[in-house]
């Protein structure tokens, strides 16, 4: 792929949220415009596409020169090689039957459309552009011989997103539908993981709590009496935060495991990160038994908090020493500990997933 960076066309973005749509205009990587925001209208299929058409045309409106493509995130499963948005979307329920939006835009705007899964572009635009070549510079930078080529991103917000970049290549799945949103909840039997790790969840376990569910305060409110600088229950506070990361620890140990790479976290939520972090490594430094009673790391490789400076420290010196090669005088190195890290995205999710579908939109019509 060509050096985003310095990528002279221009492409029409979008993050599509259940709440709000973020519509803007990327030019080497970077807005060159500044991002329209409007509501979704999520419930209303018609309201929904003309706030599409609105939003881009206003962006377009703006630009001196003419896009080479409309690229952008959607929540959730569908038919994306296509650019048809249907299935369970809790979060866009008036797309449930099927809508073939990518044509729909194409259509109306006359140029490609790109439409991608939201957690797969944030983990799109973090691997090129965030926090996997920022954390193997800081490795390079500390003297590690340690690189890393694999990353899971994961959004918190209305909904529990996830996405992985496997080696240099965004994993599309071959359904499209790389989702862990419905693993199983850790601490409610039978209830879907993303319901302890969003913004509902918070509200509702800060609600019971303090016996106050209809308390009508949203997750910044409860952040601020956490801090102590809002009345309110500060312990319920503090347990409602560490406890939606006590579930999305589980549900990352689950994805870590199998994909063996750094993790991202993005979205508004992760300010509340004091609260949330120390609930999300006690999950993913937890411990299983065996029948037989012998203890086993819930995930096999260490993990490290890389947004600790002295965590950083030890992730990047790992266990690194000398071992002399058998029948002969020379030594090699050797660094057996297995090892992951986690931060908090610093592009910020809605920036992240941009430069994903900027990005992904480049790379498609290149292959052309």
């Amino acid at each position: 792929m060509a050096n985003f960076q310095t990528d002279s066309r221009i492409v029409l973005t979008l993050d599509a949220g259940g709440t709000n749509m973020v519509f803007g205009a990327m030019q080497g990587g970077n807005f060159i415009i500044d991002p329209i925001t409007l509501p979704s209208n999520a419930n209303n299929l018609d309201l929904c596409l003309d706030t599409m058409v609105i939003g881009f045309s206003s962006v377009i409106n703006k630009l001196k020169e003419k896009p080479i493509a409309i690229s952008f995130a959607f929540p959730g499963p569908a038919d994306y090689p296509n650019g048809i948005i249907g299935g369970y979307l809790p979060n866009f329920p008036s797309f449930r039957d099927g809508v073939a939006l990518g044509p729909f835009l194409a259509d109306r705007f006359g140029v490609p459309v790109f439409i991608n899964n939201d957690g797969d572009l944030f983990a799109y635009g973090e691997a090129l552009g965030g926090m996997l070549p920022e954390t193997n510079a800081r490795l390079e930078a500390a003297g590690s011989q340690k690189r890393y080529h694999n990353l899971i991103g994961y959004t918190f917000g209305t909904g529990f997103g996830i996405g992985t970049f496997i080696n240099g290549q965004l994993n599309r799945g071959d359904n499209s539908c790389v989702e862990t949103f419905c693993l199983p909840h850790s601490k409610i039997n039978g209830v879907i993981v993303e319901e302890g790790v969003a913004v509902r969840a918070v509200k509702r376990v800060y609600g019971e709590l303090s016996e106050n569910p209809d308390h009508g305060l949203e997750p910044k409110d409860i952040c601020e009496i956490a801090d102590g600088t809002r009345e309110g229950n500060r312990e319920a506070a503090i347990r409602a935060f560490n406890e939606m990361g006590e579930v999305a620890g589980e549900a990352m140990a689950t994805a870590a495991t199998l994909i063996d790479g750094l993790i991202v976290i993005g979205g508004g939520i992760t300010a509340a990160r004091k609260y949330i972090m120390p609930g999300l490594f006690k999950s993913l430094r937890s411990k299983l038994h065996t029948l037989s009673g012998e203890e086993v790391n819930r995930v096999q490789m260490k993990v490290y908090d890389l947004d600790n400076d002295e965590e950083f420290a030890d992730f990047a010196r790992g266990d690194s020493r000398l071992i002399k090669v058998y029948g002969s005088d020379r030594e090699v190195t050797y660094d057996p500990q297995k090892r992951i890290g986690v931060a908090i995205s610093k592009m910020g999710a809605s920036k992240a997933i941009s430069v994903g579908a900027y990005t992904f939109a480049l790379d498609q019509l290149d292959r052309k």
